[in-house]
């Protein structure tokens, strides 16, 4: 489930995402009317088996009942799990075009919001925006300035930091640094070759607090709205949640 908007007097308007068929929009009739027809399951990011049928020469689908696999309210919530949340859910709602199935981007999400816990966000979130960035063929080369072609790894003998720009591609050495540019550490480098390499159950096994990897997210997150061409409100919720 990703969004639901009210539509004609008493519909709703509902975005899920689906496995089989991508992102899907339908109307729950009667849902502002009577909310134990579909009860929980229309609360963003819940996974639902849902019943819907088709209808001809409509680009909505018509929603019959949902069944609820796992919620997001069996958890305790705060603030920062509420904008992680919405925040995945806004970047799939944005980043995918309607019938476009992305197995994936499914797993993906299946798996950050299933360890997205209370006090324990920081770390889904910023695999989720990398990760997604990744599967959209949106992420820059991390270990290689894009202007002059130096190895940035200190593996390589580099030092490790990168500048990166919110309005250009890839990411520079401090020699070749666009104006505006913004540094990535190399602490967050090699979080993020971390990242790509392993599982979001592994990692979070680690402490992993809000100062750590700021810099990265806000490189994430930034890579994304560039993309995207418009701002993430979500984005702008969870650095309320980060300050």
């Amino acid at each position: 489930m990703l969004r639901v908007w009210p539509f004609h007097e008493a519909d709703l308007l509902v975005s899920l995402f689906t496995r089989e068929q991508g992102r899907v929009k339908g109307v729950a009739r009667h849902a502002m009317r009577s909310r134990r027809r579909f009860g929980g399951a229309l609360e963003p990011m819940t996974h639902v088996r849902a019943s819907y049928a088709e209808r001809p020469k409509q680009e909505l689908v018509r929603l019959d009942a949902f069944e609820i696999l796992s919620s997001p309210l069996a958890r305790p919530i705060d603030y920062a799990r509420t904008a992680a949340l919405q925040f995945v859910a806004e970047v799939v709602e944005e980043a995918l075009p309607e019938a476009a199935p992305e197995d994936a981007v499914f797993r993906l999400m299946l798996a950050v919001v299933d360890e997205m816990q209370v006090g324990r966000v920081w770390m889904p979130v910023t695999y989720f925006a990398l990760w997604m960035s990744r599967l959209m063929g949106w992420m820059p080369e991390l270990g290689r300035c894009v202007v002059c072609g130096l190895r940035l790894d200190p593996r390589d003998g580099g030092g490790g930091t990168v500048w990166y720009s919110a309005t250009s591609d890839g990411v520079t050495c401090g020699d070749d640094r666009r104006a505006g540019s913004v540094a990535l550490s190399a602490e967050s480098v090699a979080d993020a070759q971390r990242i790509f390499r392993g599982t979001v159950k592994g990692l979070a096994q680690e402490e992993w607090p809000k100062t750590r990897g700021a810099d990265l997210r806000r490189f994430a997150v930034a890579t994304l709205e560039r993309h995207l061409e418009r701002r993430l409100v979500s984005a702008r919720a969870l650095g309320k949640g980060e300050g």
